[in-house]
């Protein structure tokens, strides 16, 4: 028996010395391969919406997961089916997200260049040109919105840096909208474009190449102010009351020209705080959205900064803007917004039939007049809001002279304390009271 015993073992070795060799010469699979794979839950839950034709949610899911070869592989028969469906805009995306992760994919790029708009961020080569979106020249990205992404471009003709607005309109609407909506587009961009403000983004042209729809505007300096609504990221008290009263002066020009914004909120809101600079951006932008039929919910605007007025469907003027302007210096004051709900009912509730809370009960050291002026704001019923931005702006400046006087410069980095002195009694005191009487009366 030794001899078979020893026969096993004989075997048994030779086994594992083959066993070893072909592993070592089998390739080992590529961390590309790997990552994202299809047992991926976003993965397969992008594949079985483009089963269903549901192809922009889809979009989002594969975006969603880690970049694998499979993934580039779902994502270019995603392009195809956008194509298919009559979508450019949205196939644009597809091939244009394809050559962020592989600028080489297949046919991407000359896919891309037929499509008129070659990925930015694809290397070019020094015989190429740069990629263009009608007559501009697109040079970088400069950051993404809800509706598209915003470039920095150039104006070969007029030799003019501008910032490039980009909105997949196939993307937002159904094709029984899209009419409507490109005509609206153009109306609306036509109309912010005759708003000539210190305080408002100054729009030079709008276009659409390829069911993708732009608009070319002046480039900003600065940063819009979402960063400075959260704790430990707020701006002093005079610097908010300066924003808030420049955003209120360019709203009332605005509202004189017959033109409401509809979605005033902090990332609409551009500052530069080495020169104090603040513009409004995104004029008509809201109203173009509100016949969107791929969005849930509320479109027209942001629901946390929405009127009560705006939010139950009627019709709205200047001082639903004005309401969404007391919104904003809300939070920029305290990091937090006024009314906030576990879903859209309950904070639609809110809104509509509680009132905001007093400014004080979050930040104690805020003056008296400060209260009462986001108060008025915040008033449920329109015509006992603000009657027009240029009052509302009065009232500001006034808080902020005396913040000034008191020690704060308005562009300073000091914040208000209670150890500073300030008289808790303005105009704005009396306007209170007045509109308090009419509520009374009325």
């Amino acid at each position: 028996m030794r001899w078979w015993t020893a026969l096993i073992l004989a075997f048994a070795a030779v086994a594992c010395v083959a066993v070893t060799l072909w592993r070592k010469r089998k390739p080992a699979p590529s961390a590309a391969k790997l990552v994202g794979a299809p047992d991926t839950a976003d993965h397969m839950m992008g594949l079985a919406l483009q089963g269903q034709g549901q192809l922009d949610m889809a979009f989002e899911r594969f975006r969603r997961a880690p970049v694998s070869g499979a993934i580039l592989d779902n994502l270019y028969a995603l392009a195809h089916d956008f194509v298919t469906k009559n979508q450019p805009g949205q196939a644009l995306a597809v091939y244009c997200y394809i050559a962020q992760h592989d600028a080489d994919y297949k046919d991407v790029r000359q896919r891309l260049e037929q499509m008129g708009l070659p990925e930015s961020k694809a290397p070019l080569s020094k015989a190429e040109t740069l990629p263009e979106l009608g007559r501009y020249q697109l040079e970088k990205e400069l950051g993404k919105g809800s509706m598209g992404k915003v470039y920095r471009g150039r104006d070969p003709q007029l030799g003019r840096t501008v910032a490039i607005k980009t909105l997949a309109l196939d993307h937002e609407f159904d094709a029984t909208a899209l009419v409507d909506v490109r005509e609206r587009f153009f109306r609306e961009a036509e109309t912010a474009g005759r708003l000539q403000h210190p305080n408002i983004v100054t729009i030079y042209d709008a276009g659409e190449t390829n069911g993708l729809a732009f608009i070319v505007m002046e480039l900003l300096s600065g940063s819009d102010l979402t960063a400075h609504c959260k704790e430990g990221q707020l701006l002093p008290v005079p610097t908010a009351l300066h924003i808030a009263a420049q955003v209120a002066r360019a709203l009332a020009y605005a509202h004189q020209h017959q033109v409401v914004h509809r979605d005033i909120k902090p990332a609409n809101i551009m500052f530069d705080a080495h020169s104090g600079t603040v513009k409004v951006m995104d004029f008509g932008i809201a109203r173009i959205t509100d016949t969107s039929k791929t969005r849930t919910g509320l479109v027209l605007g942001t629901p946390s900064f929405m009127s009560p007025e705006q939010l139950s469907g009627k019709k709205v003027d200047g001082r639903s803007d004005l309401y969404s302007l007391g919104v904003t210096l809300f939070q920029l004051l305290t990091g937090t917004l006024p009314f906030r709900g576990a879903n859209m009912a309950e904070l639609m509730k809110k809104i509509t039939t509680e009132e905001a809370p007093d400014i004080r009960t979050l930040r104690p050291e805020l003056p008296e007049g400060l209260a009462n002026l986001i108060a008025l704001a915040l008033t449920k019923r329109p015509e006992l809001r603000y009657q027009s931005g240029s009052e509302m702006a009065q009232d500001l400046t006034a808080l902020g002279t005396r913040f000034s006087t008191a020690g704060v410069p308005v562009l300073g980095a000091k914040s208000f304390t209670a150890d500073d002195t300030m008289e808790k009694t303005l105009v704005l005191d009396a306007r209170s009271g007045e509109r308090s009487g009419r509520q009374s009366h009325s």
